[in-house]
Parts: structure tokens; C-alpha cells; sequence
């Protein structure tokens, strides 16, 4: 069959239509996106702006139309951080509902760990061993540690790069200040964090998913994403630590001119980066491989074991079964 993912994340609305059925690989057909970065359109109460809901409700009747031309028998639609953490999210939720006909799922920030971990576990296979699976998005930052499909521990923080430039860089480049302080605050969230992982032992692969860990490889020498999914791409601990202050004294129109790295995402390249040197320092390790499959991918695979197996994990995901 072929189906839809409808991702609202924090900086985009992403529809991806893939060919799956169980058993078998999803293979992607087509992907169509539109940036919005919710998470840069909230107003003093934290909700999102009148504007950024009249943008993501055309953006979603957008999407539902290409999925129409490109044969989506389904569409899976969900949320993540930047509508489930808004102050008025309930609303948007609803007008989204009345305005499109879409019932947004909103994932918990657990729910996005667990199916991001299940996505990379399938994508690397049993053999990889115990994963230690990180993820940088917009408005979160995921960790999952597990042996099987889904992961024995699991943590989301808000630690996205595009939150943590709203909030707490402003400056274009910032003040080394700036910088200071948002690497003390991102390293002491994590550090909170780490004894529920350290309690199961050391990892046999570390991997890091989204566009963060993606642009990070690129720009320290990992192979182009026109070198297809298969090429084998990963990201050094000292690599990264020699670009970070290289980052800190770029603009963001400098950082868009590196390999890899699109406008749109340059000016949440350096906050993304320290969380990224953080977590890799924090939970020891010294190099990631990159993995192209996370969470889009993640709540496929769900879907199709739900056409399969009643029950499990992914409460919040059970109605996609029905």
C-alpha cells in the first residue's frame, strides 16, 4: 500500500509518501515540505501565533492535496514538541481538525524516543547490539538505550536547536556570553539524565539521527546525501569540537554556505552543535554513525506491525491500528 507520514515538528511540516507493506522496507516516493519553525512563532505566552496557525493550517491542506496526487491510500498525521508543549495547542489542534479534517495525534516526547529507537534498530539490525540512539529535533532532544526494539530507557529534553536559538541566542553571530550560557544550561540538563543510562552499561553502536547530526556529519567531511542512504556516514567527537567555536563566530548566512547545511536550518546550526557536543561528551562517546532512518520512519513501521499484531507499545498511536 502506499502511505503518508504527515510530520508537524518544530521547524516543518513534512510529508513523506512511502511504498510498505509488512514485512518489507518502506520505500520512500515522494517527500514534501514546508518550513514554518513553530517553535520561533509562540508570543509571550508561549502559544503559538495567530499567523503561525493560519500558515500551518494552509500547510496541512497543502500537504493532504499532494498526498491525493501522489496516491496515499492513508495518512498518518502527527505532532511533536512545538504543538504539544504551546499553551494553546489544544486550539490549534482543534482548528487544524475543523479547518481540515485532520486529527493530529500528538506523540509524547517518550513516544517520539521509543519509535525513533524502533526506526533505527530496524535499520541496523540485531547485530548492532545494545543502541544508544540521540536525536536533535527543533524543539527536543530524544535519547533511547535499548537492547531490542524499543528501548529500556528513554528521555526526551528541550533541548532542540531551534528553541534553544530562540531563547537563548540572539545575536547573529551571538556573544560569547550567549554561547557560555547556553553550553553550561544544555550540558546541565543533560548531565541530569545520564544515570538512568549509565545504570545499563556501555553501548555497542551510538548513532544520531535528524537533519542536526546529519548537517554536523556533513560539514566535518561525512559523504553527501547524493551519495545515496547506503554510504556509510558518522561524526567524530573531536570534529565536532573543533567546529564549534569555528560556528559560534559565523553568521548564519556564513554557516549556509557549508557543505550540506540549507539556509533555512544555518541559524540553529551552533545551538544544535552544543547540544551535540554535550550529549556525546556526557554519555561518553567518542564517535556516532549517522543513521538516515528516525521518527517519520519509526511510526511506519509502527503502523505496519499495528496491521499485523494487535497491542504493544505506542498507545498514543493504537487509533492508526482501527
Amino acid at each position: 500500500m502506499r502511505l503518508g507520514v504527515l510530520d508537524v515538528g518544530s521547524n516543518t511540516v513534512h510529508l513523506l509518501v512511502v511504498d510498505a507493506h509488512p514485512g518489507a522496507r518502506p520505500l520512500p516516493a515522494y517527500s514534501h515540505k514546508a518550513e514554518l519553525r513553530l517553535a520561533e512563532l509562540l508570543d509571550e505566552h508561549g502559544a503559538i501565533s495567530a499567523a503561525g496557525v493560519d500558515r500551518l493550517v494552509a500547510t496541512i491542506a497543502d500537504a493532504l492535496r499532494v498526498a491525493e496526487d501522489k496516491g496515499a491510500e492513508d495518512v498518518l498525521p502527527f505532532a511533536t514538541s512545538a504543538v504539544r508543549e504551546a499553551a494553546n495547542g489544544e486550539a490549534v489542534l482543534a482548528r487544524v481538525d475543523a479547518e481540515t479534517g485532520v486529527r493530529l495525534t500528538v506523540l509524547s516526547g517518550e513516544d517520539e524516543s521509543r519509535l525513533t529507537f524502533l526506526a533505527v534498530r530496524r535499520w541496523f539490525g540485531w547485530s548492532a547490539g545494545r543502541l544508544l540512539v540521540l536525536d536533535i529535533g527543533g524543539g527536543s532532544l530524544e535519547v533511547g538505550y535499548g537492547m531490542d526494539e524499543y528501548p529500556d530507557a528513554a528521555v526526551s529534553l528541550p533541548l532542540g536547536a531551534g528553541r534553544l536559538t530562540a531563547t537563548r541566542l540572539p545575536g547573529d553571530p551571538p556573544t560569547a556570553d550567549d554561547v557560555r550560557s547556553l553550553r553550561r544550561h544544555v550540558r546541565a540538563e543533560i548531565a541530569r539524565t545520564v544515570p538512568d543510562f549509565a545504570r545499563f552499561g556501555r553501548p555497542d553502536h551510538a548513532v544520531g539521527t535528524s537533519k542536526t547530526f546529519k548537517q554536523l556529519a556533513r560539514i566535518a567531511g561525512a559523504a553527501r546525501s547524493a551519495d545515496g542512504l547506503y554510504a556509510q556516514r558518522g561524526l567524530r567527537r573531536g570534529a565536532l569540537e573543533e567546529w564549534v567555536p569555528r560556528l559560534a563566530e559565523m553568521t548564519a548566512a556564513q554557516r549556509s554556505t557549508l557543505p550540506g547545511v540549507s539556509v533555512g536550518r544555518a541559524g540553529q546550526l551552533l545551538a544544535g552543535a552544543l547540544v551535540a557536543d554535550a550529549a556525546m561528551d556526557l554519555f561518553g562517546v567518542e564517535e556516532l554513525e549517522i543513521c538516515p532512518w528516525a521518527l517519520r520512519e519509526g511510526v511506519i513501521l509502527r503502523k505496519l506491525d499495528l496491521m499485523v499484531n494487535d497491542g504493544g507499545p505506542g498507545a498514543a498511536l493504537a487509533r492508526w491500528g482501527d
